[in-house]
């Protein structure tokens, strides 16, 4: 929203006024794991409307509303952002495709924090060619690695980060804690952390 892939190419200096805030905005987050409930702390500041949107329209603390994902084309409309932050399974993959961007507004932001696979590549290029969503910031893709020479690399208004948020000497203390609390937890001490459900395939 603030012009970021246009001004990291810039070689000269703007004077143009540029961008839009994000605050008071309206925000659908897909997926209602530990990174969607961590996006919400971050974006309280700015003072966004949340709609989470999730396999059960079961209410999310914090979000404005919560809906089933049999509802996403109907809150795509009025969103000004749209982060992807839900698990990549046999049911989600190409979640978004030609039919969600064209529900979305021409002012509207794709961001894809969770799995490539999310969004189909080719639909997301196509948008963005065609002005029917203003802009995208990708920290994954598929492909994945997104290949030298493809389109997307080439958008203007594309923003491509590699999928490296996080390096080993920074993981390496996080996953130590995991460890511990889980060893506690086998000891009959506390609670497993990052449990999975194998029928829901996350």
């Amino acid at each position: 929203m603030r012009v970021l892939p246009e001004r990291v190419r810039a070689t000269s200096w703007s004077t143009v006024e540029e961008g839009r805030s994000l605050y008071g905005r309206n925000v659908v987050i897909i997926g209602a794991g530990g990174i969607a409930l961590e996006l919400m702390v971050l974006l309280a500041p700015f003072g966004v409307r949340v709609t989470i949107v999730r396999r059960s329209p079961e209410p999310v603390a914090g979000a404005e509303r919560t809906v089933g994902s049999d509802r996403l084309l109907e809150v795509l409309p009025d969103a000004d952002v749209v982060v992807v932050a839900a698990a990549l399974t046999g049911g989600t993959r190409h979640l978004f495709g030609d039919a969600e961007f064209a529900a979305m507004k021409r002012t509207a932001y794709l961001v894809n924090i969770a799995r490539g696979g999310l969004v189909d590549s080719d639909a997301l290029l196509r948008a963005l060619r065609t002005g029917e969503i203003a802009g995208a910031g990708i920290d994954v893709t598929d492909p994945e690695p997104l290949p030298d020479g493809h389109p997307l690399w080439s958008e203007d208004a594309c923003l491509i980060t590699p999928h490296q948020a996080d390096t080993s000497e920074m993981v390496a203390p996080l996953l130590a804690e995991r460890v511990r609390a889980n060893v506690r937890a086998f000891l009959g001490d506390g609670d497993f952390v990052g449990r999975v459900d194998p029928a829901a395939g996350y």
